[in-house]
């Protein structure tokens, strides 16, 4: 397989080139195929595979409307990201931003139609991701949001213990947190 997925990448690389063809998967350009995306999600998986394309397609997918109103959105939405978990390996792209965005944004998706599941996939982010803070403060969010506080205050202490950056994201999250504020940071610093 892997030397079919090769020579595929080495056949469209050779005409993008020969025909002077745009990248596809530009974030501006919109899949011809706008009920499923499967084009858009093919030439991903087929080419790149890289967490940057993948949240770009996703967070384009997301501006179609709001998932908190939208079952058929939100569903939509869980299946891609899903998908994008599945086809990015973690010992790959730990490090890398945009797949702990990808995972964050996934546990935050399943919050709105099953706690537990979204507590697991907040467990896998932060296994996976513990270097960036943003990671720690979503998973802290949604415990409190689960009004377990205790949980909220183990989650932000053990980010700074595992020196995840920035650490002025945690210092305001955990002076939230004492102060009782239901939102650990402000929408913009978010």
């Amino acid at each position: 397989i892997a030397s079919i997925m090769t020579r595929v990448r080495n056949l469209k690389n050779k005409y993008r080139n020969e025909d002077n063809i745009t990248d596809e998967l530009n974030c501006t350009k919109v899949s011809a195929d706008t009920t499923d995306n499967s084009g858009t999600v093919n030439q991903i998986m087929l080419t790149a595979n890289n967490p940057e394309d993948w949240l770009c397609f996703l967070l384009r997918l997301e501006k179609k409307g709001v998932p908190q109103m939208d079952v058929s959105l939100l569903n939509r939405l869980i299946g891609r990201y899903g998908q994008a978990v599945t086809a990015l390996p973690a010992e790959k792209y730990s490090q890398d931003e945009s797949y702990a965005r990808i995972l964050v944004r996934f546990a935050e998706l399943k919050a709105l139609q099953d706690p537990e599941e979204a507590r697991d996939q907040f467990h896998l982010a932060r296994l996976n991701c513990k270097k960036f803070a943003f990671v720690h403060v979503a998973f802290a969010q949604f415990e409190l949001s689960q009004e377990n506080e205790k949980k909220c205050k183990q989650i932000l202490q053990k980010a700074v213990e595992y020196s995840a950056v920035p650490l002025e994201m945690l210092e305001t999250a955990l002076k939230n947190f004492h102060l009782k504020k239901k939102q650990l940071l402000p929408d913009e610093d978010k």
